[in-house]
């Protein structure tokens, strides 16, 4: 038996799984779906605006590249644990095996909001992009678009993803592998537009030293405590919810050949390459800016500033490439968030899990597929409400599911990593390992997500505090409800149910047989 399986199907089954997804991926596109899924078409775009309110200039051009080594040393230290546990359970897989059952609940729990919420938020992102596009393009578009034509689009962008995603089993990794050259070359031919055809460029000093304070608090101050450590902060919402999702090349590597090696360097390297072209799209897109006030004044979105440096048919070039590479992200989102359902589903852990641990002949995850699309659709439904700070529109909504994804994914990322430095030289490394570094950088590792886990569930505006004369529910960042309230809700299953039936991770492989392969 074992001469008949491959060096994966052998690993896959001492670990207690047999071969059921189809084991077509290469290395590459293993790397390519979690560089689509961080998407600097995507998260450069749609959270802009965060960062321009929330700091400005020196939000985006010091705190992306400062922000991305902190999330680069927790790529590395899930690039040890994916080398030693390559499973589609990925995250929630290693924390069972390292902390037991109740670990595995919590942690499986939190990654599965946050891959949820993340795919709402780039198909909300990208139905957004698309109106503004249509809206360049016509005016009579733009003159009846709104909040409802934006929600409208989100859904049917949605239904087009999940088709793909249950309807093209292999073409998914051809899909990815094109969605990596459009985000190489896309980048290439924005940032030369921004570069060439704005007739003149923002200053040096403004693009590093520009501060912009339009959230509200300290009454717009910007050289006070508050603006450095509550509103500049907050800013970094833009780097730390782009450079995410980077846990598909886990979920993904019982698709992956070679999966021990290929999908440790997919995660390291997606966040290298991204945060390196990242940095040079934002710098262009600062560089580009024709009039800073005008762009704050306006709501802080970066179309404010095609619209300043560009005539119309570059504008709609630009936000033409970002679309296209939004949606590649949200094809590879639900990719990898379907596979995560269905590997939590099969060990049990979701209510129906005899649905979603379904798969079809082509050995896709159909119904897992689906739910996530249909989870997306509810938790974005507070985007049609219309809020305006200082006179602009600002997409609360968006950014608190933004919120919602970044502290889901990061705190179950947070479990395992403290487990692994918890367990020293007890663990068993993959064939891609940190050596003896694993002893500092798991632990920075964890301090950055606690950090910006407590800043990312504070309110965005004063307006949304309870007890402020302005407050209102619609200006309320609900990340901490949602997620908070989630958690509250598994607390009370855990121990009033499901630690007397949940046991982890399910073997579909005799121990016997495991025993023989760990041999």
């Amino acid at each position: 038996m074992t001469e008949k399986l491959s060096a994966d199907e052998q690993h896959l089954a001492s670990l207690g799984y047999k071969q059921e997804l189809n084991r077509s991926w290469s290395s590459f596109s293993n790397f390519a779906i979690s560089f689509s899924i961080i998407s600097i078409l995507a998260g450069c775009f749609t959270t802009f605006g965060q960062a321009w309110n929330n700091g400005g200039p020196v939000a985006i051009s010091w705190g992306w590249p400062i922000i991305s080594i902190f999330i680069l040393i927790i790529g590395f230290t899930m690039a040890e644990l994916v080398s030693a546990y390559p499973t589609s359970g990925g995250i929630y897989w290693w924390a069972s095996k390292m902390g037991g059952p109740a670990a595995g609940f919590f942690t499986g729990w939190l990654n599965l909001i946050g891959l949820l919420a993340v795919t709402a938020s780039v198909a909300y992102g990208c139905a957004t992009f698309l109106d503004l596009t249509l809206d360049t393009v016509s005016a009579s578009w733009a003159d009846g678009s709104g909040l409802g034509t934006v929600f409208v689009l989100f859904v049917i962008i949605l239904i087009v993803a999940a088709g793909l995603n249950i309807f093209s089993g292999h073409l998914l990794a051809v899909i990815n592998n094109i969605s990596v050259w459009w985000h190489v070359g896309g980048v290439a031919v924005i940032v030369l537009i921004l570069a060439f055809v704005p007739k003149t460029h923002m200053a040096i000093s403004e693009v590093f030293g520009g501060k912009v304070n339009n959230s509200g608090y300290a009454e717009g101050a910007m050289n006070n405590g508050t603006y450095w450590f509550l509103v500049l902060p907050l800013g970094f919402l833009l780097t730390q919810y782009t450079i995410t999702g980077f846990d598909a090349s886990a979920h993904l590597s019982e698709e992956t050949h070679g999966a021990s090696e290929a999908a440790a360097k997919g995660i390291w390297r997606s966040i290298a390459y991204s945060a390196i072209g990242g940095w040079v799209l934002l710098l262009a897109f600062l560089f580009a800016v024709q009039d800073k006030d005008a762009v704050t004044k306006g709501g802080g979105g970066v179309d404010l500033i095609f619209g300043q440096a560009l005539g119309q048919g570059w504008h709609v070039i630009v936000l033409a490439i970002s679309v296209a590479g939004q949606f590649f992200c949200l094809v590879a989102c639900l990719t990898s968030a379907s596979r995560m359902t269905f590997a939590f589903s099969r060990d049990g852990a979701i209510p129906a899990s005899h649905l979603w641990c379904k798969v079809t002949a082509s050995k896709v995850p159909a119904n897992a597929v689906v739910l996530v699309a249909i989870i997306g659709v509810i938790i974005t439904l507070p985007a049609l409400i219309q809020v305006d700070i200082g006179g602009a529109p600002v997409p609360i909504a968006f950014y608190a599911v933004v919120s919602v994804a970044v502290i889901g994914l990061y705190l179950a990322f947070l479990i395992p990593i403290f487990l692994r430095w918890r367990m020293g030289d007890a663990f068993v490394p993959g064939t891609w390992n940190n050596g003896k570094k694993y002893k500092w950088m798991n632990l920075v590792a964890c301090a950055e997500i606690i950090i910006i886990s407590i800043y990312f569930i504070l309110p965005f505006t004063p307006a949304a505090v309870p007890g402020n004369a302005d407050f209102s529910w619609k200006f309320v960042n609900y990340a901490p409800i949602l997620t908070g309230g989630t958690l509250l809700v598994l607390t009370i299953w855990w121990f009033a149910s499901a630690r007397n039936w949940f046991t982890g991770p399910k073997h579909t492989i005799d121990k016997a047989v495991m025993e023989a392969f760990d041999d």
